[in-house]
């Protein structure tokens, strides 16, 4: 089962409500995305932080619903 786009976009915005978000599917298939995502929220995080902050707010659908997702953290 595929996650679409505007879920992905629900799902972080409701753990980083400022987040900017930008996605593209990249093989046309609802499986594989690449996403950049602007928050304030990253400011003084690793880049490792920055994307467990991400991963968290997906609820443990990477890996099952979500099947692939490259992320690209940049601060606001």
């Amino acid at each position: 089962m595929a996650l679409p786009i505007e879920e992905i976009k629900k799902l972080i915005t409701s753990s980083i409500p400022d987040a900017s978000i930008e996605i593209k599917d990249l093989m046309g298939d609802n499986n594989h995305y690449s996403a950049i995502i602007v928050s304030k929220q990253f400011k003084g995080l690793s880049k490792i932080e920055q994307h467990k902050l991400v991963y968290k707010s997906l609820k443990g659908k990477m890996g099952n619903e979500l099947h692939a997702l490259s992320i690209t953290t940049k601060e606001k």
